[in-house]
């Protein structure tokens, strides 16, 4: 494997596990306007693609729906107030984290989150750790489109060849394709094996230690 000195993270079903928390605002939101909620299940099927598909994907006739706008605009709220209240890094990244960073590596996270939660969500769980956080925003393409992650490079004056993407669902191996970077795909967080081996994976990992021990080289 290639030495890397730069890691472009995923946030949600990566870094942190958010399902819990975002299926309690979907289904805050879906009561709100007498619609039927969603399974944690569903809800983990539906993520990767930024919170607007989230909802679209769990509301009957998604953006057709004639209040698609304000079901939307309330789960916003709901998230904003309450996207700490479950969430928590994956068991062992309190770990490897820190020692990545001892090992010289810079970090940053990327996200089809609203670019407000992603740097909010960073500087509360990793602020010590991670230095630049980038979410959805004007003028920005959410992944897979690169923008993000070549953005996240950019700022951390890293260079294709010595930097790894690393995330956990078929969303991130296609931005790390557009970015022209390589991939680790993790089985821990909304995507499985089977469905990483599907959507092309070049490499697996599954656990936090069995990947600091790839990125130790």
């Amino acid at each position: 494997m290639e030495k890397y000195n730069s890691i472009i993270w995923d946030l949600d079903g990566t870094l942190l596990d958010t399902l819990d928390d975002l299926r309690d605002s979907v289904n805050a939101a879906l009561t709100k306007f007498h619609l039927p909620t969603k399974t944690k299940m569903e809800v983990r099927r539906f993520l990767g693609n930024g919170m607007l598909a989230l909802v679209e994907r769990s509301v009957p006739d998604g953006q057709q729906h004639p209040q698609f706008q304000d079901i939307y605009s309330f789960f916003e709220l709901h998230y904003a107030k309450n996207s700490r209240n479950k969430t928590r890094p994956y068991k062992g990244l309190e770990k490897v984290l820190p020692e990545l960073k001892a090992l010289g590596y810079h970090m940053a996270i990327v996200s089809n989150k609203a670019d407000y939660l992603v740097k909010e969500l960073a500087k509360y769980y990793f602020r010590d750790v991670i230095s630049v956080a980038i979410g959805e925003s004007k003028g920005i393409r959410k992944k897979p489109c690169p923008d993000t992650a070549l953005e996240a490079m950019r700022l951390l004056h890293a260079e294709k060849l010595s930097s790894v993407y690393i995330g956990d669902s078929e969303v991130d191996i296609k931005t790390a394709e557009n970015a022209g970077i390589d991939c680790l795909s993790v089985s821990w967080g909304f995507r499985d094996n089977s469905e990483l081996q599907a959507s092309g994976a070049s490499r697996i990992v599954n656990t936090p230690k069995e990947l600091l021990e790839i990125l130790k080289g």
